[in-house]
């Protein structure tokens, strides 16, 4: 057997094939809040949280004015975005109903607390936040067990940060 890959890997970035990239700046910079690190026209742009150099990759190389895969079609399902606490994916759902966007849903998985929503694109997207490892539940053998139940909006807007 294979050794396991290291417990320090992890995903550094997300790289998206957009229609618009002003259209798609206005989603990510506009309302999700990251920030712009390059831009290289109206070709492509990278995107930062924080600083880094980029989490999020934009560009319009191959898809300048295309549209959404088709249902039924292989493909990116959702980049997911971790927020570091409950208030700060409270702010983000309260950027995202100020901004008209939709939820396509909104879940507790036990393990962390899920929105799930469409890019102007049609790219799936989930913000979410974890729980400490240590509230995971688990079952008798002490596996995961991850489970999809219903998230209470109000009370997460309740925790949101305040605006400023």
């Amino acid at each position: 057997m294979d050794m396991a890959i290291a417990a320090g890997v992890g995903i550094g970035h997300v790289h998206l094939k957009v229609a618009d990239l002003d259209r798609a700046l206005g989603f990510y910079v506009g309302v999700l809040g990251f920030e712009i690190t390059q831009r290289m026209g109206n070709s492509a742009a990278f995107l930062s949280a924080g600083g880094y150099h980029h989490h999020i990759g934009l560009n319009t190389w191959e898809s300048a004015g295309g549209v959404a895969p088709a249902p039924g079609t292989t493909g990116l399902y959702h980049v997911a975005i971790v927020y570091p606490d409950r208030a700060e994916l409270g702010d983000a759902l309260r950027r995202l109903l100020k901004a008209g966007i939709p939820l396509d849903g909104a879940s507790d998985h036990g393990v962390s607390e899920a929105l799930y929503l469409r890019d102007p694109d049609g790219n799936g997207v989930e913000l979410y936040r974890d729980r400490p490892r240590e509230d995971w539940p688990r079952t008798a053998a002490g596996e995961l067990e991850m489970v999809t139940k219903s998230l209470d909006l109000r009370k997460l807007l309740d925790e949101a940060k305040v605006e400023e």
